[in-house]
């Protein structure tokens, strides 16, 4: 993996087997295995950044889906996949898997894909979508985040 930006609350590296053209890793800063051991800043925090990665990886990569993992089984510092997925493209309808062979581009192209994503990033964090922040209820019942543009999607996370 090479690193791609820093966050506030996570890391964000750039895939080098890029099969999945735009396939990411968001990894949390300081070292936790499990999501329950996050505290409720952190989990929010660092899921908004997760949010926003995701939607600059399909504005970049026009992708149909995110699919998102996270296992932890061989790396456990707490991490999540972001893997694009297009209709009638590579893995549709069911889990990536990382069995296929393995896609290294060029310097020259893997750089082209880390400034794009870096764009859309900049361009979402500095509003030219129209993104709205994650409103975090601080009673403890749930937390709504929503991100709105071309590919536009809500979260929400009860608790």
């Amino acid at each position: 993996m090479t690193p791609l930006t820093e966050l506030q609350w996570s890391d964000v590296y750039l895939f080098n087997d890029q099969t999945h053209k735009g396939r990411c890793v968001v990894a949390l800063k300081g070292h936790h295995d499990e999501m329950f051991e996050l505290d409720d800043e952190q989990r929010s925090g660092f899921f908004a950044e997760v949010s926003l990665m995701a939607h600059a990886i399909a504005n970049y990569t026009k992708a149909d889906k995110i699919n998102y993992a996270i296992y932890g089984d061989i790396v456990s510092h707490f991490h999540v996949h972001l893997v694009p997925k297009h209709r009638d493209g590579l893995q549709w309808g069911g889990p990536f898997t990382d069995t296929l062979p393995k896609v290294t581009l060029s310097a020259e192209k893997f750089k082209a894909v880390g400034d794009g994503l870096l764009s859309e990033l900049e361009k979402l964090k500095n509003g030219m979508y129209r993104a709205v922040h994650p409103i975090f209820c601080r009673s403890g019942s749930f937390h709504i985040g929503a991100l709105h543009g071309a590919h536009g999607m809500l979260g929400i996370t009860l608790e």
